[in-house]
């Protein structure tokens, strides 16, 4: 009998051979002696290739005769699809849920920005309470300097608790074209987040569109990487920067 799944394996040896060599039209099928003497001298060809079993026919279960059982590597391949396919939606669900939660907790950090008579105080002290984050920080580049002669100012927010950072250093850490970035291994933690750095483990950069001085970022750090899902987080991020540069410029 002649069976598809030695068809199959002499087929795919057969254009493997002829592909070293210059071709010279159409091939003939194998004969099922040379398919079945291929299979016993490379017993291993199936079992390295499994996604085979997805398109091959099974052999039917003859009480009393010794053969083979296609049937179970075709379902355990199949299971193995599935299995990968179920582990994907899982994460994809995950991170739809803590992209949920994060929402959330962004509309309460805007109500307290909106009640908010110190927004530097509030970004830096009720923020990470209300985000369930480590640290919540701002930080700016120099502000140019009107006068030619005149050095530039420290950073582009002129008081107490805005980190300084070097020019250029916020189209360099949240890319050009983009208003937020999460970061699953995070660089110049020491500059964004301080004495906090040790316990960041996942930060998200934000841009802070405040007119005039220099360019500013909000930069957040959580221990807990649940706590900034990388998957449907930086709209979120990006909105909270918005609402904090908004807050700066009242």
């Amino acid at each position: 009998m002649r069976s598809s799944t030695t068809v199959a394996a002499a087929s795919a040896a057969t254009a493997s051979a002829s592909s070293a060599g210059p071709a010279r039209g159409p091939i003939a099928d194998p004969e099922p002696e040379a398919v079945a003497a291929y299979l016993r001298a490379h017993p291993e060809f199936l079992a390295e290739r499994p996604d085979l079993y997805r398109v091959l026919l099974p052999p039917r279960r003859v009480h009393g005769e010794v053969f083979a059982d296609h049937m179970a590597a075709m379902l355990a391949a199949e299971r193995n699809r599935l299995r990968a396919i179920e582990a994907e939606m899982g994460a994809l669900l995950a991170d739809g849920r803590a992209g949920t939660g994060l929402a959330v907790r962004v509309r309460l950090a805007v109500l307290a920005l909106i009640r908010s008579t110190d927004v530097v105080e509030t970004v830096t002290q009720e923020l990470p309470a209300l985000l369930g984050i480590e640290t919540c920080t701002l930080a700016a580049e120099p502000a140019p300097s009107p006068y030619r002669h005149r050095p530039p100012a420290a950073h582009g927010w002129p008081r107490w608790g805005v980190l300084p950072l070097p020019r250029g250093a916020v189209a360099r850490l949240i890319g050009p074209g983009r208003d937020a970035v999460v970061r699953s291994q995070p660089t110049d933690r020491e500059m964004l987040h301080a004495e906090a750095a040790p316990l960041v483990s996942r930060d998200a950069l934000a841009r802070v569109p405040v007119f005039g001085g220099g360019p500013m970022l909000l930069a957040l750090g959580a221990r807990d990487a649940a706590a900034l899902p990388a998957r449907q987080a930086t709209a979120t991020i990006a909105f909270l920067g918005r609402a904090v540069a908004a807050a700066l410029a009242r």
